[in-house]
């Protein structure tokens, strides 16, 4: 029988790659402090230990560089996994993600392939600020060629690293630093969980809402609260940004015929607005109530405590929008169709 234990989030990455190690001898792990004692906040520690400095990988601060290597170590035969303490400086490996990663296969008419992950992690809280705690899963879904995974729990924190290391294809996880201390139920043995499926965390058939990473707890400590209420909320998490499960969202939505998207990114051509579009160009006329979407307002992250607050959407707000999405009629006019 297949043991199952409580782990968290953080400890599920260590494990993931550490059993990817052991599997496959060109797994190989690179970032900056990734050999240190501590690990990179716990999900590197051990590693160096037991697989030494030739796999796992320090480098300096040079993320274009690091980036360009990994695309090297790839096309010769490894399976690189890059850890960025923060995503937001892999913005300086743009050139090598946009120009060289993401077209690759295409280029080679599917001949050749280039096995890159790359660890994407995603500040909140500590005043981290404008410069450490962006999320930029839209941008790289927006990009053919790139895959985008986004784990709200340690069960699929782990399953899906284990599936992107041993893709063939460039994936980018992006993992939410607030994340890494929840702690869920996880198999000891590896696992794969298939890109593109997208997972129902609640049923309800009075609301759907569609969350991404961070804001997937968020959503279902909301709709356990309006459940005591008699509100009976769907929760779906996506787990995916790029393959994006829309039969899951359609699903969903028929059934509900209300939706709401929880996007822990700015407002402004997001990734919510994707999700909304493709539902309404579907069944619009199906829609009790007019799309709603959350996410992060459309200025940069503040450093104190008491703005960051303000900033983040929180229970208090999704609580009063699937509110008023409730109450919300749709009239149907001769200049189209309206919400009261």
């Amino acid at each position: 029988m297949e043991e199952s234990r409580q782990l968290s989030y953080a400890n599920a990455i260590q494990e993931s790659l550490a059993q990817a190690m052991r599997l496959d001898p060109t797994v190989t792990v690179i970032g900056q402090l990734v050999n240190y004692e501590s690990g990179i906040f716990g999900t590197t520690t051990g590693l160096v230990q037991e697989f030494g400095n030739d796999r796992v990988c320090d480098y300096p601060v040079a993320e274009s560089s690091m980036t360009g290597v990994a695309l090297g170590a790839a096309l010769n035969g490894l399976r690189p996994v890059i850890v960025h303490q923060r995503i937001d400086f892999m913005m300086y490996s743009m050139d090598q993600i946009v120009n060289w990663a993401s077209l690759w296969r295409f280029k080679s008419g599917g001949v050749s392939h280039l096995p890159v992950t790359i660890r994407a992690i995603v500040g909140k809280g500590w005043g981290q600020g404008p410069q450490h705690s962006k999320s930029f899963h839209g941008w790289f879904a927006h990009l053919p060629g790139i895959k985008v995974v986004m784990p709200s729990t340690a069960y699929d924190a782990k399953g899906l690293l284990l599936q992107a290391i041993f893709d063939e294809d460039p994936v980018i996880v992006i993992e939410h630093r607030s994340l890494f201390s929840m702690v869920d139920t996880v198999p000891a043995e590896p696992y794969y969980l298939e890109f593109g499926k997208a997972s129902k965390r609640m049923e309800g058939d009075m609301l759907s809402i569609v969350a991404l990473g961070s804001l997937v707890p968020v959503a279902l400590r909301v709709a356990s609260e309006l459940k005591k209420q008699a509100i009976n909320v769907e929760v779906l998490d996506l787990r995916t940004v790029a393959p994006l499960d829309t039969t899951a969202i359609f699903e969903s939505v028929s059934k509900t015929r209300r939706l709401l998207v929880l996007d822990p990114g700015w407002r402004l051509a997001g990734f919510a607005a994707e999700v909304i579009a493709a539902t309404v160009e579907r069944m619009g006329s199906e829609l009790k109530c007019n799309p709603r979407r959350i996410t992060l307002p459309h200025t940069h992250t503040p450093t104190t405590f008491a703005l960051e607050a303000e900033y983040y959407p929180s229970d208090n707000m999704i609580h009063q929008t699937i509110r008023e999405m409730l109450s919300e009629k749709r009239v149907r006019g001769n200049s189209g169709t309206i919400s009261t």
